[in-house]
């Protein structure tokens, strides 16, 4: 079998970043709050008990990419009161990162947020590590049209928004199936998964593609991996 080399920075002009779980520690468990909201409001909505509302969370989040999208397809969610609700949640424990601030800043070309979650949240988050001045815009699951990674329209409409070219950008992310897409696009992907991350709130398929051919570079430290960039 022929193995392809894997791709490189060095071409690189866009810098593309998730932002739950991968500009911040998994061990953090900010996600961690967002999920027991997400729990809360499937059991009020469809007026189940928590214990039926996170297996229909979990089921929906597997096969739609969000549990949002699954409420939507499924009950007709409206999802305004869902992001309202869901990222209701407490920012305090996100610590600033200069360190990580000053690898982004200096990587050559634009960088730019990709997120499932909402503007707002993501707003917060920057805010809170103190790295929002470094990236552009965010690209929100609202700018999606409520369409979740890891779905090929949802890429297509952030490279068409941003006029980002494929070729020439990088995706980090902490989801390998986020990669897919991207990879096949022709980005330089890099999975972010920092030590630990089984100590926390992650599924086994949240955990799966490591080594798989569509992820080009993996890393337990991003700022670091960052850092290391700049040096070669």
């Amino acid at each position: 079998m022929m193995l392809h080399p894997k791709r490189t920075f060095a071409h690189v002009e866009t810098w593309v970043f998730d932002l739950d779980n991968t500009l911040y520690p998994h061990h953090v468990n900010l996600w961690q709050q967002v999920d027991v909201r997400i729990r809360d409001f499937v059991a009020q909505y469809l007026k189940v008990p928590k214990e039926e509302a996170f297996k229909i969370q979990k089921d929906y989040y597997r096969r739609y990419g969000t549990t949002m999208r699954g409420m939507m397809t499924e009950h007709g969610l409206n999802a305004d009161d869902f992001l309202a609700y869901v990222h209701e949640i407490d920012h305090s424990p996100l610590e600033p990162n200069p360190a990580m601030g000053a690898a982004i800043e200096k990587l050559p070309g634009r960088k730019l947020i990709l997120t499932n979650g909402s503007r707002a949240h993501a707003g917060k988050v920057l805010e809170r590590l103190g790295i929002g001045e470094h990236f552009e815009d965010v690209f929100d699951i609202v700018s999606a049209e409520l369409e979740p990674k890891p779905a090929h329209r949802t890429y297509q409409r952030f490279l068409k928004l941003h006029g980002v070219d494929p070729a020439k950008a990088a995706m980090f992310e902490d989801l390998a199936r986020n990669l897919v897409v991207p990879h096949d696009l022709g980005m330089t992907t890099t999975l972010v998964v920092p030590g630990g991350t089984k100590n926390v709130v992650r599924e086994d398929w949240e955990l799966e593609g490591r080594d798989a051919a569509y992820v080009d570079h993996i890393t337990d430290d991003l700022t670091g991996f960052l850092q290391n960039l700049l040096t070669q």
